[in-house]
């Protein structure tokens, strides 16, 4: 199982918004999944799995933003907030349109544990993004702070994309990222983390509502559900496109896989 370097992300000092937790908890009444059909409202986020490791959120100030943007699989038009990681180029763009407001990297200069850390905490208009660097193995070796975790909190939801993961969460990690409502998971079990490492982390965080992304192939997929099905509900979606809200959110752990490129 892949561990690199979690202990010595623990044993370096996190910055002072690392004290910062997700706005939400877990919620205790929950309905049913929505496909989005009208405008969003105050208390919903939109969530589009475009593919890959690339969803478009939406907030009710009408808000796009594109996690892990890169040059293959991307929304049609340019989104307001564009989040990148870089440890392939399926997860991020040399040349962001320049149409997009604000690009947020998740990693800084390579190996610098001081320089290297990506520090993001935006606020625009109704959503805050904000991010937890990890570690990327790069052969045998590791870059860190190579990765970031990216937190988006919109209408008292707080959804988290974990990347590009490559190691198990630290008790510092689980500090700076609060209680996550919704976690997007590469789930390929090779390329980030395997998926012994990947159910762990799912459990470390403890969110209601899971949603795979990074798979190759229904085997792929299909493999992290067969481990995931004791305990959470799997529940699939025809539309790439939900409405997301605290009231809907799901009584019982639940593993939500939507259709995407």
């Amino acid at each position: 199982m892949i561990r690199i370097a979690a202990l010595l992300f623990a044993l370096a000092p996190l910055p002072a918004w690392a004290d910062a937790a997700c706005l939400s908890n877990v919620a205790e009444n929950a309905g049913p999944f929505r496909i989005m059909k009208a405008s969003i409202k105050p208390d919903e986020v939109g969530l589009t799995f475009i593919g890959h490791s690339t969803f478009v959120i939406e907030s009710p100030k009408g808000v796009r933003i594109a996690t892990d943007f890169n040059d293959y699989v991307r929304p049609r038009a340019p989104p307001d907030i564009a989040t990148m990681n870089h440890a392939h180029d399926t997860h991020f763009s040399r040349f962001p349109d320049p149409a997009i407001k604000h690009v947020l990297r998740g990693w800084g200069a390579k190996n610098d544990t001081e320089k290297g850390r990506a520090n993001h905490d935006l606020v625009h208009e109704d959503v805050r993004v904000r991010n937890v660097p990890t570690n990327i193995r790069t052969g045998g070796d590791t870059e860190y702070y190579g990765n970031s975790i990216f937190v988006f909190e919109v209408s008292g939801l707080c959804i988290a994309h974990l990347g590009h993961l490559h190691h198990t969460l630290t008790p510092e990690h689980l500090k700076a990222l609060g209680q996550p409502d919704v976690v997007l998971t590469p789930v390929d079990g090779s390329y980030t983390l395997d998926i012994d490492g990947m159910v762990e982390v799912l459990g470390q965080l403890g969110a209601p509502l899971i949603i795979p992304m990074h798979y190759f192939g229904r085997s792929t997929l299909d493999r992290f559900l067969g481990r995931l099905g004791e305990k959470y509900e799997i529940t699939r979606s025809d539309s790439p496109t939900v409405t997301l809200s605290r009231a809907t959110l799901p009584k019982v752990p639940t593993v939500m896989v939507l259709p995407g490129r």
